[in-house]
């Protein structure tokens, strides 16, 4: 199993153990928020395009807000059988290219919603498997830095995500330097710079 499949598993598997009203790392959504996210990716391309276009937002949140209404334990099992022939995601690779990180990020969203959280053990496969897509994310959520950003993993293994001056080094495991890729502060890194340069890093609307 690759990693869209392994974290869609475990997060249907998380979702079921908390509940539908469970508070995540999104935003102010709760898991039936989140869940109804992910299904309307997959299975609605004709609202996910709200995700990403400004004036598509609105009837993209309509039929999200439908789905987030559905019995839970249907919902769930939308999300645990995944995407539907028809969708681009069932395409050979696509969904663990398309959802590996997705994945990952929003089980996370929800292991850390609620304090007392601790990072998952490691796992040598998961975490080469995030490690691929640090670089990729990374130079587009720090693109607009004024100040360089680089993201290292503990056995040293680097990647440069925007070249500048004043760099902020962050020292962690791959799927911390992920969250704080995709915005999330919910992480356990090092930060090594200028306390400017950091704050600067920190306080960047970061994602994708």
């Amino acid at each position: 199993m690759g990693l869209a499949r392994d974290e869609r598993s475990a997060l249907s598997e998380l979702f079921e153990e908390v509940g539908p009203d469970a508070p995540t790392l999104c935003g102010g959504w709760l898991t039936r928020d989140l869940a109804a996210h992910l299904v309307v990716r997959e299975r609605r391309p004709d609202a996910a395009a709200g995700i990403l276009i400004g004036p598509l937002a609105g009837y993209t949140e309509r039929v999200q807000r439908s789905y987030a209404a559905k019995p839970w334990r249907e919902l769930v099992e939308l999300v645990r059988s995944g995407p539907p022939k028809l969708s681009p995601f069932s395409l050979p690779g696509v969904d663990e290219a398309a959802n590996g990180t997705e994945f990952f990020v929003h089980h996370e969203d929800v292991r850390r919603g609620s304090p007392g959280w601790e990072p998952r053990p490691a796992d040598a496969r998961r975490d080469e498997a995030v490690w691929r897509n640090v670089g990729k994310v990374a130079r587009l959520s720090y693109r607009r830095s004024p100040v360089g950003v680089e993201l290292r993993r503990p056995d040293g293994a680097a990647v440069t995500a925007k070249r500048g001056p004043s760099t902020v080094t962050l020292t962690g495991e791959p799927g911390e330097l992920l969250l704080h890729a995709f915005g999330r502060d919910a992480v356990r890194l090092e930060f090594e710079g200028e306390q400017r340069a950091i704050a600067v890093v920190n306080g960047l609307s970061r994602g994708i």
